[in-house]
């Protein structure tokens, strides 16, 4: 099979698709494999690295005429979805639940479109998502924790405070793999740290491993709105798979929190989980409401990507192996788990959550599978 590795032209987005190591596992089970020129020399994966390892260096028109499977990180922007075409796949982030404008172009595009945050697992989880899940958590409390600066426009605030001063106060919206990761962060700085989330099984978890370093809160509108106006740092760490993110604080909770405080709205590649939430980038990443410090940027591991791009291929590469081995529609149809990622297909959307976030009409996963073609 012919694949494809565009390089990343979001905002400050420097990670990309497959890695050499990963173009080298591919090219060694006889696949040809088309890697825009400069694709990864930002972050150290040079042109000579893809070449050694079997790669042809192409431009970004080639990558898109001339592979069957194109693989990427972000959601293609408005000048590559315009050089997608009918029998080719797309493999890559996609959250089209707040993107109009990006549904639309995919599916005029006839291009079949999986996306990894929409694949899961025999638990439920979403593998694919995990992995850039646990750097942006982790990222979220180094980055609320440098807007806490005056300077900045927080509330000049050390997270982990000092001998005779207490600790900042962290309120973490969601006890999933982002809000995990973001409490281990807040947690090993010293933090006092609360986790509000709607599973008593993620509390009693969290619970067990914390102990008393930390409060958990079942997230009643009540419980939320008492934790916030309490809050130095709010992470919103809360996800429905592939739906729009609900918006669990609102405006006028934003306009009563602490001056000076910060919220990392880490919800935003899903539209974000406050009403005064918009998507910013690493070039300009915050924005003040009601003098509260907003980072919401869309692409937070873009801003560590060397490791970002190492961890997204262990997870993906598998995933990668079976599209080329067996044929889109076979590994699909072999694998419900896989198959779950199926967003777009011949101008059709597939993903029920997306469809009602949107209000567009889904074809059901079982007559997209059913009439997927065995060549695309």
């Amino acid at each position: 099979m012919y694949i494809g590795v565009p390089t990343e032209i979001k905002n400050h987005e420097y990670r990309v698709g497959l890695t050499p190591d990963s173009v080298r596992e591919l090219t060694g089970h006889g696949h040809q494999l088309l890697v825009q020129s400069g694709a990864g020399s930002a972050i150290g994966f040079s042109d000579e690295a893809y070449r050694e390892a079997g790669a042809r260096l192409v431009s970004r028109e080639q990558v898109f005429s001339d592979s069957e499977l194109v693989v990427k990180v972000k959601e293609p922007q408005a000048e590559e979805r315009r050089l997608l075409r009918p029998g080719q796949t797309l493999f890559t982030y996609l959250h089209l639940a707040p993107d109009p404008a990006q549904t639309r172009d995919l599916l005029a595009s006839g291009a079949t479109c999986v996306a990894y945050e929409t694949v899961t697992d025999a638990q439920g989880r979403l593998p694919l998502l995990a992995p850039m899940s646990e750097v942006a958590g982790r990222m979220a409390i180094q980055a609320g924790a440098g807007c806490l600066e005056k300077a900045r426009g927080g509330r000049g605030v050390l997270l982990g405070g000092v001998p005779g001063v207490p600790a900042g106060r962290v309120v973490i919206l969601g006890g999933g793999v982002v809000g995990s990761n973001a409490l281990a962060m807040a947690v090993g700085l010293g933090a006092q740290v609360m986790v509000l989330d709607k599973s008593l099984d993620v509390l009693r978890r969290l619970d067990a491993q914390y102990g008393n370093r930390i409060e958990t809160r079942y997230a009643t509108a009540t419980a939320v709105e008492a934790a916030l106006l309490q809050a130095d740092l709010v992470i919103g760490a809360v996800l429905v798979p592939g739906a729009a993110a609900p918006k669990l604080i609102s405006a006028d909770l934003i306009q009563r929190m602490p001056a000076g405080s910060v919220l990392v709205d880490v919800a935003i590649d899903q539209g974000g989980c406050a009403q005064t939430s918009k998507p910013t980038t690493h070039a300009e990443p915050t924005y003040v409401v009601d003098e509260v410090v907003h980072y919401c940027v869309a692409n937070m591991p873009g801003g560590v990507a060397r490791t970002a791009t190492q961890a997204l291929n262990n997870a993906t590469l598998p995933f990668v192996q079976a599209l080329a081995e067996k044929g889109v529609a076979r590994a699909l149809r072999e694998d419900a788990h896989l198959a779950n990622g199926l967003n777009v297909s011949h101008g059709a959307l597939c993903n029920a959550e997306v469809g009602a976030a949107l209000d567009l009409p889904v074809q059901s996963l079982e007559e997209a599978l059913a009439t997927l073609g065995s060549t695309s």
